[in-house]
């Protein structure tokens, strides 16, 4: 795995990051600084932290803490789903359907958390820090 843009996580999160941008330009004026960009930057947050995360990939618990920090934006961005459903800014059904997508995300989330070692080159040692 030569790049972490190769990783199927960082595709679907990117992908979800960009259907939000797409969905939340409907949102009302109003919501400009408040539910609008914390969706966009937490659901952008993802993508950022499995970049910063595979970078530090040498490191366990560094590795180990940025992919937590990106499982973390992910339940936010799930928070600012149930804001834009409460406030009808979305549908039911594209409620359900953001929300599969980002516990698929997180589900591999937690798989990197919990596996650090395979998403390592072979030719890098893991250096544990306790």
């Amino acid at each position: 795995m030569s790049d972490f843009k190769n990783l199927t996580v960082y595709k679907k999160a990117f992908e979800q990051a960009m259907n939000i941008y797409e969905i939340s330009k409907a949102f009302p004026e109003e919501e400009k600084w408040s539910l609008t960009s914390q969706i966009r930057r937490s659901s952008r947050s993802v993508c950022s932290n499995l970049g910063e995360g595979y970078r530090k990939r040498l490191y366990e618990n560094h590795f180990i803490s940025k992919i937590s920090d990106a499982d973390m934006e992910n339940t936010e961005t799930q928070v600012w789903f149930d804001f834009a459903l409460a406030c009808n800014y979305i549908d039911k059904n594209k409620f359900k359907e953001l929300n599969l997508h980002s516990a698929e995300i997180g589900r591999l989330l937690n798989h990197m958390i919990l596996n650090p070692s395979k998403y390592t080159s072979s030719n890098t040692t893991i250096i544990k820090k306790n």
